[in-house]
């Protein structure tokens, strides 16, 4: 027998990355309105960071942003298909060294204009509604510090009966 369909109901996380992803078509607005193309908002960081460190290789990017190897290896090869980075050999084989591109280069003074504009946009948001986001988003994560995400579905879980 099986059990009914449980994503018949609206996933609670469905809000949540519904509004980052309105959000993030917004930024992207900004961009296009002032005639950026090919650029996501998600590249923001890594570029504003190479123009301030000079060539990294993927894990020293990943790690000086605090993002996974992973997500930021996928990050540089969309940038580098819009031709904001260029990646060349790192000291050994198995790295590379992502640099910035004259296009990439010329984008980080309005980058870093957006990337103000948006920290003062959050900060107004907190103001604006009755429970600042910032603060819902740091309590969630010392509560799974208290009690890690894994514990808690586990606790939930209800294993099939074969």
């Amino acid at each position: 027998m099986t059990s009914p369909d449980p994503t018949v109901h609206r996933d609670p996380w469905y809000s949540l990355y519904a509004l980052l992803s309105a959000m993030d078509a917004e930024i992207e607005k900004v961009y296009v309105e002032h005639g950026i193309q090919g650029v996501r908002p998600r590249f923001a960081y890594p570029l504003i960071r190479l123009a301030h460190t000079g060539p990294l290789t993927i894990r020293e990017l990943a790690e000086s942003l605090d993002r996974s190897h992973s997500a930021i290896s996928q990050t540089v090869a969309a940038m580098r298909k819009e031709g904001l980075v260029t990646s060349e050999p790192g000291p050994d084989a198995r790295t590379r060294r992502i640099d910035l591109t004259e296009r990439g280069r010329s984008m980080v003074p309005f980058l870093e204009a957006e990337w103000r504009a948006t920290h003062a946009t959050v900060a107004e948001l907190d103001r604006e509604v009755p429970y600042a986001m910032t603060t819902v988003v740091e309590e969630v994560r010392r509560a799974l510090e208290r009690r890690p995400m894994r514990e808690r579905i586990l606790h939930h879980l209800v294993e099939p009966t074969r």
